[in-house]
């Protein structure tokens, strides 16, 4: 952007009303922690910043308290999850945060949160980093404290007083956030002791893992899913937490697993591969195959760790689970390969010139698509035993190799005596038929039938001047 249009984007956004300004860069912030639109989010951030900056010299304004706010709930970064996304242990909805800041500003700690935002401001001109981090923790100490005191045990109906919090999905994440908050430097510690990344976890990885979570506080029942869900975020495949639980139990039983507190950590798993399962059959409802690849190889390692590595009985819970994952990747890949024959015979089948209207033209968009698709089912064969689509996969890859080869062939010889009418379609029929080769068969094979496309075009064509 040129230096006058930001100039004029400067300018624009001073004469904005403080309440906007405010509201702007709250939904640019929270664009940027989302990872959208993140070019144009920093540029309208920034000077949104330079303008507010300029202000609190000129007024001195209060904070913000979306400030205070965030302070408050850095520490559940890890452990948040999106509106609509299902919600396993150790894991806390983002749209609860709001509701309960705002109970503690009204009914939580009001004195206290209104002290904590005028020290707040004090410090905004000295901008000292450790003034507010001291700050941070004395109100995440606070929050856990009114928290604690609403849901713990005591005296009286307190039913009346949690429905002012929120809704029931915001109280069963009310406790879950005071437990954090009150262990927030225990999770300190533990980051600062596990490695950055976990691109294996053999023994050594699980015995250094094992003594980084060997922290009281962070072994209870509520607080144990909050720290593995920190191993999971390290690791490059988390299924493998699963080997933390067979390493306490000495055992692969899923019986003598289940029966340690670790034994949470199958739970995850099998949690979070039914999310990918459930992302991957999103994906190719939508269309997208971009990520397809990456999933599938997530849910095929998954699912084999799961079932080589613990003795998973087909009638318990967890045995149950993973069948059922098993089931719908298996249904939703299935459907979709089923489909790819056809929309690959409707692009190249040889029709009769006299049933190819004037002008016809073949989609490219849908060309490009049933590239996809059939790149989607060259991908699945790498996956297929485990996933339960091998027959499938397999029958369907090998009938699309053999009808394209010979439908390229054809398609080739259809332009040596092509009506010019008609000439385009073929064409596009041919170019069409050049793309699947190039997934099915390599570049090499696909450049020899362009070759021969080329020369059976050329050929026609010199033998028509020659006549």
């Amino acid at each position: 952007m040129s230096q006058t249009s930001i100039e004029r984007l400067r300018e624009y956004l001073a004469q904005l009303p403080p309440q906007a300004q405010a509201l702007l860069m709250r939904e640019f912030e929270r664009a940027l922690e989302r990872g959208q639109d993140t070019a144009v989010a920093t540029l309208v951030l920034e000077q949104l910043r330079k303008i507010v900056r300029k202000s609190e010299a000129d007024e001195a304004p209060p904070p913000r308290t979306d400030d205070l706010s965030r302070l408050l709930f850095q520490i559940l970064e890890p452990f948040l999850v999106e509106a609509g996304a299902p919600v396993r242990v150790g894991q806390i909805r983002r749209s609860s945060l709001h509701p309960i800041w705002q109970w503690l500003g009204r009914d939580g700690a009001p004195d206290k949160i209104s002290e904590f935002e005028a020290a707040l401001a004090r410090m905004a001109a000295s901008d000292n980093a450790g003034q507010v981090e001291a700050l941070t923790l004395k109100l995440q100490a606070v929050a856990a404290d009114a928290i604690f005191e609403l849901t713990g045990p005591g005296g009286g109906d307190k039913s009346r007083a949690l429905a002012r919090v929120g809704p029931p999905n915001v109280i069963e994440d009310l406790y879950s956030i005071g437990a954090v908050l009150a262990v927030r430097e225990a999770l300190g510690t533990l980051n600062e002791k596990l490695p950055r990344f976990l691109r294996a976890f053999g023994d050594p990885q699980i015995a250094s893992v094992t003594a980084a979570l060997n922290i009281p506080v962070l072994q209870t029942p509520q607080m144990l899913p909050f720290a593995l869900s920190v191993v999971v975020q390290r690791m490059t495949a988390p299924w493998q937490i699963i080997r933390l639980a067979i390493k306490i139990a000495a055992s692969d039983d899923e019986i003598r697993v289940a029966a340690t507190p670790y034994g949470v950590a199958v739970t995850m798993a099998l949690h979070d591969l039914s999310r990918v399962a459930a992302n991957l059959r999103m994906d190719i409802k939508r269309g997208h195959f971009e990520t397809v690849a990456d999933n599938l190889k997530t849910l095929h390692d998954g699912v084999r760790g799961l079932r080589t590595e613990l003795d998973l009985r087909n009638d318990s819970a967890w045995g149950k689970q993973l069948t059922s994952i098993r089931a719908d990747i298996s249904n939703a890949l299935q459907s979709e390969i089923d489909s790819v024959p056809g929309r690959v015979r409707r692009i190249l089948r040889q029709r009769p010139e006299k049933d190819i209207p004037p002008g016809a033209r073949i989609d490219t968009t849908e060309v490009e698509e049933t590239v996809a698709l059939i790149d989607f089912v060259a991908t699945c064969r790498n996956y297929a035993s485990e996933l339960a689509i091998n027959e499938v996969t397999l029958r369907t890859y090998s009938d699309l190799q053999q009808y394209v080869e010979r439908s390229t062939e054809q398609a080739v010889q259809s332009l040596r005596g092509a009506d010019h009418k008609v000439r385009a379609y073929r064409q596009q029929q041919v170019q069409a038929a050049i793309r699947f080769c190039q997934v099915l068969f390599g570049d090499d094979y696909a450049s020899l039938m362009s070759r021969a496309a080329e020369n059976a075009a050329t050929g026609e064509r010199k033998s028509t001047r020659a006549s």
